[in-house]
């Protein structure tokens, strides 16, 4: 396996990655995480993947970088993180009793070579009371988390019902999915250079 560099500031990915048990190292660009307007909502999250892979230029022929990018949709529209705290409630009361999904966008790039995919989760919230929701952001500030929460949380424990597709996307890394495509990835690498 090649040189692995984690580009994401997320603890929570560099936890999921270490599941894999492979040795990497952690390096973040500074990117400006714009998208196009008129970008379907189910694509920006592999736009962004891709629009961080794009800030290594310079990468070693024995290096791989792994870039993600996690978004939550409700309605067709993307909840970031929260700004404060009335968004962060206001957040969580638009998700009460509401399924959502969450899409995680990740891009595997070589030096000759790129590879992207997405993987989507339907996420199903219970109804949260006020002092559910109240309890939650004071005790836990998710105002780094897409959608104003983390399943891992006590608000995942307590709130969601169900959960149809990959647990770790919702998280911040679709581990089972990028595991399959790191193996293909080295084939793919391996071929290209014998060729």
């Amino acid at each position: 396996m090649k040189n692995i560099i984690l580009a994401s500031k997320s603890p929570r990915r560099k936890e999921l990655l270490e599941l894999l048990d492979l040795n990497f190292t952690v390096e973040v660009p500074e990117v400006d995480e714009v998208f196009p307007e008129s970008l379907d909502v189910t694509k920006v999250a592999e736009y962004l993947a891709n629009l961080k892979a794009d800030a290594f230029t310079n990468i070693p022929t024995d290096t791989v970088v792994i870039t993600a990018d996690t978004v939550v949709i409700l309605d067709e529209q993307i909840l970031g993180k929260p700004k404060d705290k009335a968004e962060a409630v206001n957040m969580l009361k638009s998700l009460s009793n509401r399924c959502h999904k969450v899409i995680t966008g990740v891009c595997i790039k070589s030096k000759d070579k790129t590879v992207s995919f997405s993987n989507t989760t339907k996420v199903f919230f219970k109804e949260l009371s006020s002092s559910e929701i109240e309890h939650y952001i004071e005790n836990y500030k998710p105002f780094d988390k897409a959608g104003s929460y983390g399943i891992q949380e006590w608000i995942g424990a307590i709130g969601i019902t169900k959960i149809e597709g990959s647990y770790f996307n919702v998280v911040g890394l679709p581990i089972h999915e990028l595991n399959k495509q790191l193996a293909n990835f080295e084939q793919l690498s391996s071929a290209c250079h014998s060729a």
